[in-house]
């Protein structure tokens, strides 16, 4: 019977990879076990999902420990991560193909959604959701899998269609989906056609119908009335053209780079932000933790989202110029971070997206999550407060189904520390001494001209953001001269 300890605290000891016979593995794994067994309210590192336990004390086989120290701690969902690019081989016909099907034109946010599934981010997800998969997301956050196995999914990933294209599209069983610039991007199998409830999906995904919530009014209010799910095959890599595709690895090119090198964990941090030195605060201080934890060499997933984001955030280009400052200026160790794009859409759905964010990070192969203050939370469309708590993020991360193996890190708030002139971890007991520089008032820093405080950001990173600012606003004055003098 597993073990069942409410909101246990479970401290994971790092054991030697090598053994020297199965009789001293055996031994080992007893000891882990009993150590375990008395951790479990010590853990200063990470809040665990009850249901960790069980896969927390499993003795391993002797052979596999014996194996080279290898990053891919963490199996994708579904055991096996889903890939949907057709071989070169098979392209030209399988595009001669889609052209004789009935057709049905996606937009941006559909082609990021393709992106997603067609890399595994979405593991075992193989296309856009039938019902069944729907009603189980909209209604449960998970899946259950024909073996009886439950896995977390939270956000649907759906494609909608009008009236007009349901009616094309007739019986036929497959349709080609084409692309913002008219190109053939896949073919979508065996498809489902059923209702779009755009207003149960709303409720549902947001705990709220009210107007102005970026996603909605940017995909959804002005999307079809229908829903069209099946299995995809993507015709070819999807590619921005943007010079920064270098940066968009896939989770099997994610794996790949932390078996090179040789990663013994990897804790990803997920931000839609420029990174200003609290950031780099809280991975330090979770890399200095984990190697006091006796982990060898902790690998830095930063891990920027490069979907859709509401107009006022930093436009992805900027984001990723500031990110390679910091690393320029030593905030963070190149040696020991990778950065890379995840393609995902941002939904600003606080708890129940930041699950859909952790959930990507383990087909990714990262072990750990790190996770703060109003995960992919938002202001309120229509009222002065936040849409969602700001602890609920991380509360929900360590109970929701199908996350149970993922190491979840809340981290420690971080604030300006007026009496050091530098970001440090906030002290309740010296509070007037903190200042808390929210995202909406760093921009206002950027776009008014003005210096934040000293240590708040690496001095590049910010001339990068004061640099977008200054641009955006000469781009306005420029328009609305042309504006006047028509």
């Amino acid at each position: 019977m597993a073990l069942y300890i409410p909101k246990a605290q479970i401290l994971l000891p790092r054991m030697p990879h090598l053994a020297s016979s199965a009789a001293a593995q055996t031994r080992q794994d007893s000891r882990t076990l009993g150590f375990l067994r008395r951790s479990l309210l010590l853990n200063p590192l990470y809040h665990s999902n009850p249901l960790r336990m069980a896969a927390a004390i499993v003795p391993r086989d002797s052979a596999k420990s014996a194996a080279v120290v290898r990053s891919s701690l963490i199996e994708p969902d579904g055991g096996e991560l889903v890939e949907l690019v057709v071989q070169p081989e098979e392209r030209a016909a399988k595009r001669a193909e889609a052209a004789a099907l009935p057709a049905v034109r996606i937009g941006r946010v559909d082609l990021e959604w393709v992106h997603v599934v067609a890399e595994g981010w979405a593991s075992p997800l193989r296309g856009f959701m039938r019902e069944d998969e729907y009603l189980q997301c909209l209604h449960f956050n998970s899946i259950r899998m024909a073996d009886g196995s439950i896995v977390n999914m939270s956000l649907p990933i759906v494609l909608a269609i009008d009236d007009y294209t349901k009616e094309a599209i007739g019986v036929s069983p497959d349709v080609a989906l084409v692309g913002p610039n008219g190109d053939f991007v896949a073919i979508l199998r065996s498809i489902e056609i059923y209702k779009h409830n755009k207003e149960e999906r709303i409720a549902r995904t947001w705990g709220t119908t009210a107007p102005g919530l970026p996603y909605v009014e940017e995909v959804i209010r002005p999307s079809g009335n229908w829903l069209v799910g099946g299995d995809l095959e993507v015709l070819e890599p999807i590619k921005y053209n943007d010079g920064l595709d270098h940066y968009r690895l896939s989770p099997r090119e994610l794996r790949k780079e932390f078996d090179s090198r040789e990663a013994d964990a990897v804790f990803a941090f997920q931000l839609r932000n420029p990174v200003h030195n609290g950031h780099a605060l809280l991975m330090n201080d979770t890399r200095r933790r984990l190697l006091e934890m006796g982990y060898k060499n902790p690998i830095l997933l930063l891990h920027p989202l490069g979907g859709f984001t509401k107009a006022d955030d930093v436009p992805l280009d900027v984001r990723m110029e500031q990110h390679s400052k910091v690393l320029e200026d030593g905030v963070l160790d190149p040696a020991t971070t990778i950065v890379a794009i995840f393609p995902s859409p941002m939904h600003y759905a606080g708890p129940t997206e930041v699950q859909w964010h952790a959930k990507a990070r383990i087909n990714a192969g990262a072990n750990f999550y790190i996770v703060g203050r109003d995960p992919a939370g938002m202001t309120h469309p229509i009222e002065k407060r936040d849409l969602y708590d700001p602890d609920h993020g991380k509360k929900v991360l360590s109970m929701a189904p199908g996350l149970e193996k993922l190491n979840i890190l809340p981290f420690r708030v971080a604030a300006y520390d007026t009496s050091v002139n530098k970001m440090a971890f906030f002290d309740p007991s010296r509070a007037k001494e903190f200042i808390f520089i929210s995202g909406t008032k760093m921009r206002a820093y950027a776009r008014n001209g003005e210096r934040p405080p000293d240590g708040f950001m690496c001095p590049g990173g910010w001339e990068v953001l004061v640099n977008y600012y200054k641009g955006l606003q000469a781009e306005e004055a420029g328009q609305q001269s042309a504006a006047l003098s028509v």
